[in-house]
């Protein structure tokens, strides 16, 4: 069932004038623009609970120039496909997770390079926000057709866990066979680690999990809690910091280029607002379900920092193969290393 944001819900009538922030945009009597945006996340997931935020406050502030609706829980779309339904027109915006577009611009896969792995959340915005974010975002923009709202959603760290054996350090990844959410980036670490990756659909984890189909999987600490895995056997965590995901927002280039010159600032205007505390929520609610598996006996270990970047720096005398493994083009490359601070 779809979902509406409904403008009567913010005192809106269809004649209103809205005084926002953004400036006074009249409503007129003119059929309304229709915003279609699929997700494939639960409404509870806190990258839609940040997207209903923004398309209701943008509903409200075009006085009814907007009529947003929203599908969510892949009603519509899975993200994997959505990005060719905006191309189709079928629908005007979504927000992809950034691993779902290594098949139509291969340097999506940039967070995946072994000189990401052990990175903070603040050492990743440099790149996104950085000449290696800037680069992509071009790319996705020519290659999809479609218009960036503006900063991404970042989701925060992928990390390890494990049901059977207790994963300490890095070495005891060896011979274990790890569900992998995706990428060639993931699989190529795991192999490098001496794991066995793994590519069961999340849907089917729960089961393969306590069946022992796999012996622990990298996700999220979110997508854990969602699911509830200490029920199907999760009992160990290992916070390595695999890599940090982010979710683009955008929408369908022929949408967005049909918006009148006011609207479209209002689009960017809302958008740049509130993503500073999208973000922020999402990676809040990562910490905070640590603490939920915690207390669902859940036992975590956390790599020391020196730990971290002494496999990192070992990865890295290999990021030549694995940037050409995972397609991330050589120029890809040396702008996310000059992000990152990082000298050859």
């Amino acid at each position: 069932m779809q979902q509406s944001i409904s403008r009567r819900a913010f005192g809106f009538a269809a004649t209103a004038t809205a005084v926002t922030g953004f400036g006074i945009i009249t409503a007129r009597g003119d059929e309304p623009i229709r915003l279609r945006c699929s997700l494939d996340t639960a409404p509870s997931h806190l990258r839609n609970v940040g997207i209903i935020d923004f398309l209701a406050k943008l509903e409200a502030a075009s006085g009814g120039r907007i009529k947003t609706e929203l599908f969510q829980s892949g009603q519509l779309f899975a993200d994997l496909n959505v990005t060719k339904a905006l191309v189709q027109g079928q629908v005007e915006m979504a927000a992809p997770g950034i691993w779902t577009l290594t098949g139509f611009v291969p340097n999506a896969d940039v967070l995946q390079l072994p000189a990401f792995y052990g990175r903070t959340t603040d050492e990743v915005r440099k790149v996104l926000e950085g000449k290696a974010g800037a680069l992509l975002g071009q790319e996705l923009e020519a290659k999809l057709k479609v218009h960036l709202l503006g900063k991404w959603i970042e989701l925060g760290y992928q990390n390890s866990y494990f049901s059977r054996k207790e994963v300490v350090t890095a070495e005891d990844f060896r011979g274990l066979k790890i569900r992998s959410p995706g990428g060639a980036g993931t699989a190529w670490r795991l192999r490098f680690l001496g794991a066995i990756p793994n590519t069961t659909a999340w849907p089917d984890v729960p089961l393969s999990l306590s069946q022992g189909t796999f012996d622990g999987l990298v996700s999220t600490n979110m997508s854990l809690v969602a699911a509830k895995l200490w029920e199907a056997g999760v009992r160990y965590g290992f916070e390595d910091h695999q890599f940090c995901g982010a979710y683009i927002p955008m929408m369908s280039g022929p949408f967005w280029a049909k918006l009148p010159a006011d609207l479209q600032k209002l689009v960017t205007d809302i958008w740049a607002a509130n993503i500073p505390t999208y973000s922020a929520n999402v990676l809040q609610a990562q910490r905070e379900a640590r603490a939920i598996m915690e207390a669902n006996g859940v036992k975590f270990h956390d790599p020391t920092p020196e730990a971290a970047a002494a496999l990192r720096a070992a990865m890295m005398k290999r990021q030549d193969e694995a940037a050409a493994e995972i397609k991330v083009s050589p120029e890809m490359v040396k702008l996310a290393m000059q992000d990152l601070g990082v000298t050859s």
